[in-house]
């Protein structure tokens, strides 16, 4: 059953819609020199809209990929992405580089 959020970013004050309490969001961070990427934010329902939102907003790529998302949510936040990970999200990582290749082309 969706939960209903009056309080959605975006929305007009006191709109209400539906959303899927279901849906899972997480968020990664890499620095070069880093071991692997971590995990910065998780979350589900109105907390996962909120993560996709901010990135959204500050114009990272957001992919769906349920299944990724359980898993990364399953991970403390902080947490190193366990090697079991490693492709998964390296196929992430590399449909989001393409998507800012591609941007920058057609910006030439």
């Amino acid at each position: 059953m969706p939960e209903y959020d009056e309080d959605a970013p975006g929305d007009p004050a006191g709109s209400e819609h539906a959303v899927d309490a279901r849906r899972q969001a997480a968020a990664l961070k890499y620095n070069p020199g880093d071991t692997a990427p971590t995990v910065v934010a998780t979350g589900r329902g109105s907390l996962a809209q909120q993560i996709i939102a901010a990135a959204q907003e500050a114009g990272v790529p957001v992919r769906e990929d349920p299944a990724l998302a359980r898993a990364l949510a399953a991970l403390d936040l902080g947490a190193e992405v366990p090697q079991a990970l490693y492709r998964a999200v390296a196929e992430a990582l590399a449909w989001a580089y393409r998507l800012d290749v591609d941007a920058r082309r057609l910006e030439s």
